[in-house]
């Protein structure tokens, strides 16, 4: 395998099922698929670009980028997409947050040569509470020093795959790769994001995709 300085590895093996669309990755706004948009913002920022699918799905757009089948969960395909590369720095991005801007992945490469990790995020906006068992209002949570985490998140290769080599034999399963790395005590470094950076999750979430999506190309993003 030859050497590469950065990869970025997407995890699109879902199934979507909260989208209720099929394979979240495949669903188009403003004509171009998620999964589309956020290959071709980084493929100008990285040596490859790996992309996991759910078996038996393919690729037909995007000449050059590698293809691997996804895992059973998104912690079993992030481990297999850091095998098929020998990266020594990784860019984990999930294909559900398509409106990446350049200025945010420049930001990650940066951090990332000073802590081995760094994740996009944003300070909590919104005022929190704790909710009772019944659903009620419990108390107000301290919104300070509250980040709300995105992706991209970069990584050192080698330190990220320990962190999941220690998860797997520990049996623990993690919502993102950052926490593994938190997890063994390392340093992820904190990148503002973006507001535009929202995961495509539910329907709900698709109307405002579509109007993101309309301004993001007329400005002219990738």
């Amino acid at each position: 395998m030859r050497p590469v300085s950065t990869a970025a590895l997407i995890p699109a093996a879902g199934a979507g099922t909260r989208l209720g669309q099929g394979p979240k990755a495949y669903v188009t706004v403003n004509g171009r698929s998620l999964l589309a948009r956020s290959i071709d913002a980084l493929r100008p920022h990285v040596d490859e670009v790996i992309v996991a699918l759910p078996v038996g799905h393919a690729l037909p757009e995007n000449p050059g980028v590698r293809v691997i089948p996804g895992g059973a969960t998104r912690q079993d395909t992030v481990y297999a997409l850091l095998q098929a590369t020998a990266a020594g720095v990784v860019l984990i991005h999930d294909a559900a947050r398509p409106f990446l801007g350049a200025a945010t992945i420049h930001a990650l490469l940066a951090a990332v040569r000073e802590t081995g990790a760094a994740t996009a995020a944003l300070p909590v906006a919104d005022t929190l509470v704790r909710a009772t068992p019944a659903g009620d209002w419990d108390g107000p949570i301290p919104r300070e020093g509250l980040w709300a985490v995105q992706t991209p998140q970069a990584f050192v290769r080698a330190l990220l795959l320990s962190a999941h080599d220690h998860a797997r034999a520990d049996g623990h399963a993690a919502t993102d790769d950052a926490g593994l790395i938190a997890r063994q005590g390392g340093v992820v470094r904190l990148v503002p994001g973006d507001a535009r950076l929202f995961k495509v999750t539910t329907p709900a979430d698709l109307p405002l995709a579509q109007a993101v999506a309309r301004v993001w190309d007329a400005e002219g993003h990738a």
